[in-house]
């Protein structure tokens, strides 16, 4: 099963370089999970300041430029990963999280895991 996995955190968090700590440990992270086969991909988002968002409302598209200052949340980043089992891709989401917890835990963020159709 494959389950696309967010980190989501306030739009109003203000940028900052990670400690070097979570660097190396995110890259003993992602190392593991190519090589095991669990983790497909995964990658950081720039800020919402460089996006853009296109809507179709009432039969018309509209494009925003970003920043999206009116939304409480966004997704800072993903990997694709596929497990046996719900609980599987849960355990990993939650090593993930553990990470941010000891390597900067007054950065507050939350991981939504989802399942992924096949197409």
């Amino acid at each position: 099963m494959k389950f696309l996995m967010m980190i989501k955190h306030a739009e109003t968090a203000q940028p900052f370089q990670p400690p070097k700590s979570l660097m190396d440990a995110m890259g003993e992270f992602v190392t593991e999970g190519f090589a095991k086969g669990w983790l497909k991909d995964t990658a950081g988002l720039k800020p919402t300041s460089n996006g853009r968002r296109i809507r179709s409302k009432g039969g018309r598209l509209t494009t925003t430029d970003g920043p999206f200052t009116e939304t409480k949340e966004v997704i800072g980043g993903f990997a694709i990963v596929e497990t046996a089992t719900r609980e599987e891709a849960l355990a990993v989401a939650h090593r993930f999280m553990e990470l941010h917890r000891i390597h900067i835990p007054e950065f507050e963020c939350e991981s939504e895991v989802r399942p992924m159709d096949d197409m």
